[in-house]
């Protein structure tokens, strides 16, 4: 119970570093003066750093100890905000993005995630192992929430100017050594009683096929998602409504608020229609509502459909990590974790730079149009290899 509430807490604090940065990411490096294009550059490398300690943690965590794990991307990642403190030059900040694993996108699916991820599930038996997942997502999406509110810091301090942002990325920093203080304290109990000696972990055939076909989808998903990134979101609102870091800032406030909402819905839905169902039916609406978001004339009417999105797009966070937990064995949990996560950040990192150069060379709503329209058809595509495939509480009630 002291691990569990301590990995709470670190998801929590993790959070709130994240969609404070998420939201100040792409207005920073505009006061910097740099363009679309290079902005959807940082943004990608940064994710593009997070892909890659995700795969190591994939394949090394259980090896080398998980708290250890833990405690090193704490370090980077508090090095990367130190960094983005002290230089303006294009390299530097790349180099400050992919070590520190700076995340552009707003929400925590970063290598730490891998890694408490396949703890989770094994504190609660099945039926309880959707919702145990959506209070995990309502800490974390609270902590996305305040981390947004707190981007008006500039605004605040600063009157919007750089020392103001200096001074936002000084807490994300510090956000992040918190958390390492926090898992000082994590027990021998988070590690895995048996870790494998070999390079890739023992899976069997039936959970690799399951796990193959998963990450395929959910590739398309996470490309699709790096187009709509919260950096990117409030650079567009930024530019096309001409509005604010205040107003950016209580817009994805309540956002985040709609998101930790929508995840305990998620938990009461999944537990009448079944997960997948839950995963599709609420996402695909979510996407036709940003497509009007691109669409629409005037910011309010932006920012209701926005909320309307929000209420509905994450529902499928807290169902497809149960969903994929479920269907393979325990002692299979970190590699899919990390596989289908490493994918994730993979499709996260290469979307950006699409979509930086699409705001720059074609529209700048073309983002939102492209990327709706993938998740779209990675819904459907979901449904039709998954709707058979029912998790153990599901195939009980058969």
């Amino acid at each position: 119970m002291r691990d569990r509430r301590i990995l709470l807490t670190t998801a929590f604090l993790r959070a709130f570093a994240i969609g404070l940065m998420g939201v100040l990411l792409g207005l920073y490096l505009a006061h910097l003066h740099f363009n679309a294009g290079e902005i959807g550059v940082v943004i990608g490398v940064g994710l593009t750093g997070a892909a890659l300690s995700s795969l190591i943690v994939t394949f090394l965590g259980d090896r080398l100890g998980r708290r250890s794990s833990l405690l090193v991307l704490v370090a980077l990642a508090v090095g990367g905000g130190v960094v983005l403190l002290w230089t303006t030059h294009l390299l530097a900040v790349c180099a400050a993005a992919f070590f520190g694993m700076v995340n552009g996108a707003g929400r925590d699916r970063g290598p730490a995630l891998v890694l408490e991820q396949a703890v989770l599930p094994q504190t609660v038996d099945d039926a309880h192992r959707t919702k145990s997942f959506a209070w995990y997502n309502v800490l974390q999406d609270t902590g996305h929430a305040l981390g947004a509110l707190a981007a008006g810091l500039p605004a605040l301090i600063g009157n919007g100017e750089l020392f103001g942002y200096q001074v936002a990325i000084g807490v994300y920093a510090a956000l992040y050594a918190l958390t390492g203080l926090l898992y000082l304290g994590l027990s021998s109990a988070i590690e895995p009683t048996a870790p494998s000696p070999q390079w890739i972990p023992p899976v069997s055939p039936e959970s690799r096929r399951i796990i193959t076909r998963v990450a395929g989808l959910f590739a398309i998903d996470s490309f699709a998602g790096g187009f709509l990134g919260t950096a990117l979101l409030s650079y567009f609102f930024f530019v096309r409504f001409g509005v604010g870091e205040a107003a950016i800032a209580v817009l994805f406030f309540a956002a985040r608020i709609a998101n930790g909402v929508s995840h305990l819905g998620a938990a009461w839905l999944a537990a009448r229609i079944g997960l997948v169902n839950t995963m599709v039916f609420t996402h695909v609406p979510s996407s036709f509502a940003l497509i009007a978001v691109a669409l629409v004339p005037q910011f309010w009417m932006a920012a209701l459909l926005f909320m309307v999105r929000e209420l509905l797009v994450e529902m499928d966070v807290p169902t497809r990590q149960s969903y994929v937990m479920a269907v393979v064995k325990p002692e299979e949990r970190t590699f899919a974790s990390g596989v289908t996560s490493l994918v994730r950040l993979g499709g996260w990192a290469i979307g950006p730079f699409a979509a930086g150069a699409l705001m720059q060379g074609v529209a700048l709503t073309m983002p939102l149009i492209v990327g709706a329209g993938l998740k779209i058809g990675y819904d459907l595509m979901l449904y039709r290899s998954f709707r058979g495939l029912k998790p153990p509480e599901e195939r009980q009630g058969d």
